[in-house]
């Protein structure tokens, strides 16, 4: 009879396997199956966003040529194509001796509008449903359908 300190490491290998035997799980095969429902509105929802830039925004002097707006009929069409067919100096010049414009930095808030999902209704055997998608499903959309018991601890 082996000494009673060798004992535990004989059992040991017979322990460790005993839950093996006692564990037995039986995996049943679920109870679903695919259908098609029938998609009555799909809305996108949308989610909005906010973002501050800052622009350089600067003040220009209009020059406006005097007597410009005086100009009528005749006289108006043969100023327009005298000042077409002549090269203009009076902007070169003016663009050379303009003074330094007004700028300055202007913070700019913007608004975006990104797609997250689309709110979607639909029937299903007669009973409406109501579900946020990442995409839109079109005409019909796949539903799975599954059917588990009910298990209580009293029995009826």
């Amino acid at each position: 009879m082996p000494s009673r300190r060798w004992l535990p490491l004989l059992l040991a290998p017979a322990l460790l396997a005993a839950p093996a035997w006692a564990q037995h799980t039986v995996l049943q095969a679920e109870n679903v199956r695919y259908e098609y429902a029938q998609v009555l509105r799909a809305e996108p929802v949308y989610q909005t966003l906010h973002a501050t830039s800052m622009v350089e925004r600067c003040e220009q002097s209009s020059m406006v040529e005097p007597g410009e707006d005086e100009r009528r009929g005749l006289s108006r069409v043969v100023g327009a194509v005298r000042d077409v067919l002549t090269p203009d100096r009076r902007g070169e010049a003016a663009a050379s001796d303009a003074e330094p414009e007004n700028c300055r930095m202007v913070p700019v808030e913007r608004e975006f509008r990104r797609p997250i999902g689309y709110d979607v209704d639909y029937v299903h055997r007669g009973v409406k449903y109501r579900s946020r998608l990442p995409t839109d499903p079109g005409n019909r959309l796949r539903v799975r359908v599954s059917v588990t018991p009910v298990v209580s601890d009293e029995t009826p």
